[in-house]
Parts: C-alpha cells; sequence; structure tokens
C-alpha cells in the first residue's frame, strides 16, 4: 500500500484505533465488594431449574429441569433448590470473543449482560489482569495481556508500555513470547498493521507460540494485513477489512488453514459512522458475509473498551448483544449466531469446560426471556445469571 508521510500518519491512527483497546492502560482494578469475592456457599448448593427450555446448541427443548451442582451441570434433583423458571429459555454462559479489561465494573456489566466469559484481548500491567481473576459470582476471564507491537505504532508510544513488546525483528520473538507466558498471558496477541511489523517477524511470533503451546491472535483491519496474517499461520484473525470486502479466494484460505474469525462488526459499525475514508462499514459488512459462505468459523466479540483516546467504546455486556444482530445481519442464522457465542468460542478456545449445557460443565446460564431461534433480539430479555453456579447479584 503506497502512502505519502501524511497517510501513513493517519492510517496508523485510525487502524490503531479499529483495533480499539488494543491496550488497556488503566489503574489497577478495585477490589471487587466483599459479597462477589467471599460468597463461597452457592458453589456448595444444589439447585434445580424447573420448568425451563434449554437451548442444546440445536434447538430450543420443551421444558424440562437443569440441575446445578456444586457449581457443575448435575444430575439429580434430590434436594435440590427448586427455582422455577416459568417456561423461560435457558442459554449456556455468553462468550464475548474480544474485550479489553478496565476494572471490576467491567466484569459487573458483562454479568449482568449475560456474559459469564471475557477474553481480554490485550491489557497491561499484568497485576491488572490478575486482580479479576477468579471472583466468585462474576465474569470469568483470560487475557493476552501485552500484545506484540511495532515500532514507531500509536500502541509503542503509550507512557509505560512494555518495551520487549516492541519488536523491530524476528530474533526478537521467543523472548517477547516468554515475556508473556510469565506474565501470565493465556495467548499471544500480535498487531498487524499497515505499515508494521514485518511477515517475517509475524511468522516467528506466532511460531514461538505454538511451540509453547499458545494460541495466536492476530488484529488486521485491512486487506493486506489478513494475507500477512494468513501467511503467518495465525490462529484467530480479529476484525474484518475496512477497505475492501475480502474476496471469496481470502475468505477460503481461512477454511483451508483452520483460521477462526472474530469480526468485531460492533467496533466496524462504530469507525464507519466516523466518516473516515477508507473505513468503510459496508466493506467490513461485506466480508463477514464472505466468510460465512465460505464456512469459516466466526465468534462474536465486541471490542468493547474505555480506553483513552479511542472514538469507539461499545459498552461492555450490552453490545454482545447488538454483534450478535450484526453477525445475523451480515448473513448468520440465528442458530449460527448463538454458536458464535457459546459453543464456538469454548472449542476454538480450549475451554472445555463450557459453551453447551452439559453435565459435568460450569454452571454458567443464562435464563431470558423469549425465543432467540425465533428473534435474536431476544437474547437481550436477561431475566437471571449464573456463573460457576453462584447466581449474579448487582451491587448497589
Amino acid at each position: 500500500m503506497c502512502m505519502n508521510a501524511t497517510d501513513r500518519r493517519d492510517f496508523l491512527k485510525t487502524a490503531a484505533a479499529a483495533g480499539a483497546a488494543v491496550v488497556g492502560v488503566t489503574a489497577l482494578a478495585t477490589p471487587a465488594d466483599a459479597q462477589a469475592q467471599e460468597q463461597s456457599a452457592g458453589l456448595g448448593e444444589r439447585i434445580a431449574l424447573t420448568n425451563v427450555r434449554v437451548f442444546d446448541g440445536d434447538q430450543v427443548t420443551s421444558p424440562r429441569t437443569v440441575v446445578m451442582d456444586a457449581g457443575r451441570i448435575g444430575v439429580s434433583p434430590l434436594g435440590a433448590r427448586r427455582v422455577d423458571c416459568g417456561g423461560g429459555v435457558l442459554l449456556p454462559g455468553l462468550t464475548d470473543a474480544h474485550i479489553h479489561l478496565r476494572d471490576v465494573n467491567t466484569l459487573h456489566a458483562l454479568a449482568g449482560s449475560g456474559v459469564t466469559t471475557g477474553l481480554d484481548m490485550a491489557s497491561f500491567p499484568p497485576s491488572l489482569v490478575d486482580s479479576l481473576r477468579g471472583l466468585t459470582g462474576l465474569t470469568d476471564i483470560r487475557s493476552a495481556g501485552t500484545p506484540a507491537v511495532a515500532p514507531g505504532s500509536p500502541q509503542s508510544q503509550i507512557p509505560a508500555f512494555p518495551a520487549d513488546a516492541v519488536l523491530t525483528g524476528p530474533e526478537q520473538a521467543v523472548r517477547f513470547v516468554r515475556s508473556r507466558i510469565t506474565e501470565g498471558s493465556d495467548y499471544i496477541k500480535i498487531i498487524i498493521d499497515e505499515p508494521g511489523l514485518s511477515l517475517e517477524t509475524v511468522r516467528a511470533v506466532t511460531t514461538a507460540a505454538h511451540s509453547a503451546g499458545r494460541l495466536v491472535m492476530a488484529h488486521a483491519t485491512s486487506t493486506v494485513t489478513v494475507v500477512r496474517a494468513l501467511d503467518a499461520g495465525v490462529d484467530m484473525i480479529h476484525h474484518v477489512p475496512m477497505d475492501n470486502p475480502l474476496p471469496a479466494s481470502l475468505a477460503a484460505r481461512y477454511v483451508s488453514t483452520g483460521t477462526v474469525a472474530v469480526p468485531t462488526l460492533t467496533m466496524m459499525e462504530g469507525f464507519g459512522n466516523l466518516g473516515i475514508p477508507g473505513m468503510d462499514y459496508a466493506a467490513a459488512e461485506g466480508s463477514v458475509a464472505a466468510l460465512h459462505r465460505a464456512g469459516v468459523r466466526i465468534l462474536a466479540g465486541t471490542d468493547s473498551n474505555l480506553t483513552p483516546g479511542i472514538p469507539v467504546q461499545p459498552p461492555y455486556g450490552t453490545s454482545l448483544h447488538h454483534e450478535l444482530e450484526l453477525l445475523v445481519r451480515a448473513g448468520l442464522t440465528n442458530r449460527e449466531a448463538l454458536r458464535a457465542t457459546t459453543s464456538l468460542p469454548a472449542q476454538a478456545f480450549r475451554l472445555r469446560d463450557r459453551g453447551a449445557v452439559r453435565i459435568g460443565n460450569r454452571a454458567d446460564l443464562v435464563l431470558v426471556d423469549g425465543d432467540p431461534l425465533a428473534d435474536i433480539t431476544a437474547t437481550r430479555a436477561v431475566r437471571r445469571v449464573w456463573i460457576g453456579g453462584v447466581e449474579y447479584t448487582p451491587t448497589a
């Protein structure tokens, strides 16, 4: 892509922004309220949800009983406290496959909207992420920690951005990956912008991450960066091109390589509304349509953030429901959209204990009014949420 100096500077700003909160620079999270941190009695309680219809990944069943026992989906309702669900629909806990952590309020907002798993796509310092892990009754998280970025990128100029995440060449890849794993990153994130990290560097980071057993997430918002991500062999590409819709040949490469797509249409829509040249929401929607036609695995992610300086900040929790609606508008069926936020992210991120209402899985459950297979907006009508068998209760 040929650009003059002004165009390059503007592109760097907008492309980094299109990745939204690629790095969450925030104060450390305040401790969760005492009830959320210390309540553990609910973990051992046996609860029987009666008269409830269940989305089983394919259809909504007739009314039945679902048991929660010691934080897992159980078998026997004997001795359980019964909760009459009045014929509501029970969904597996929802997953947002692209967020940026801010503080404990992030988790409350997610939980209140039925998002029981949040997959953070770049936040630092590690102590921020650590402070939000494993809080009883709140959204369960995973994180990429600090992403790999290019010298001179907007991210590299953030005060206190870790110097070892600014890569000048492929020889730094192994050290970068080791540092992220030491800090507790669950997967590795690479920011691929144009101009930015070379293919050799992206490939080296991907190889090092795979050798260490970590999945690789790539930020790519243009056709040329998607090609680079595919050439490097990353596992997931977050965002979709906004310059032109993906051609069928590129969509087919996702399938042949097993690459997963996380389009973040909510964020793309926001940037499309800003009127920035070269950032067209119609291209993003067309890209998702091409991916869907090709049979690519598509996950629901919003890019929710509260990062200073980012002009588009989708709200935590509620924006996931909007993302499902946009995915349906782009061509997914209601069933496929529900899978994109339940079973598919669980499979793609190797979270084998969630994503389906199945005996032995975590008791991450969302009770909604209405049937989202008939009307996807029904996911918004959240009545009750359980996370690890503990019912979510909003703080005062």
